[in-house]
């Protein structure tokens, strides 16, 4: 058993040694320009090694991402059991972000991201492909079984994907202030429903 915790712990870091080397290299000479064989060179791997901890370099650029997305569902499924869900799911969000931006990693995905569409498309991707199991969990605070209700998945859907769409296009304009922020009042806008009124057209104004 202590072999296998000291194994565990050993691949542990070695997948963290791979994240830190590949955000170095693709801050310094971008995405696209940066090989896997690269990566794996600078923590004195093989390209074969690096293949048993990532797919793809995408995969290793949106590593960080995907732990993220894990911890809000962590956090998700902790929250108090008679807390609504979209409630429970904002606070989830808030707090792992929150957590997140202390992490100078996290600031350099931000970076990486804002830079690269296809990066910025693949991590929404990546946690759209992830409602399946926010709507289990979703379902059992709501006590349904999301095999015959849609609404599990419909908010899994929307908070998932909604919320960092709306992330990305506030900073695309502009928008200064942290994530946890933004995903507080996007989260806050998806509470008080979707069907705004509709108003004079552009060339009205």
């Amino acid at each position: 058993m202590e072999k296998s915790g000291l194994r565990e712990r050993k691949k542990q870091r070695t997948r963290e040694a791979l994240i830190d080397a590949a955000q170095a290299l693709f801050c310094t000479h971008g995405f696209e320009a940066t090989t896997i064989d690269q990566i794996a060179e600078s923590v004195e791997l093989s390209s074969r090694t690096f293949f048993r901890y990532f797919t793809s370099k995408e995969d290793v650029a949106l590593a960080l991402a995907d732990e993220q997305i894990t911890a809000v569902l962590e956090a998700f499924a902790a929250q108090p059991a008679d807390v609504p869900v979209l409630t429970a799911m904002r606070t989830a969000a808030v707090e792992v972000i929150r957590t997140y931006e202390t992490d100078t990693r996290f600031h350099g995905l931000q970076n990486l991201i804002s830079v690269n569409p296809a990066l910025t498309a693949a991590r929404i991707q990546r946690a759209t492909a992830r409602s399946d199991e926010a709507a289990r969990l979703i379902g059992a605070r709501m006590g349904v079984d999301p095999g015959a209700d849609p609404r599990p998945h419909l908010v899994a859907s929307v908070a998932m994907c909604a919320v960092q769409t709306a992330v990305v296009a506030w900073r695309a304009a502009g928008r200064q202030a942290p994530e946890s922020e933004l995903a507080r009042q996007a989260f806050d806008l998806l509470s008080t429903g979707l069907d705004y009124p509709a108003g004079p057209t552009v060339t009205d104004r």
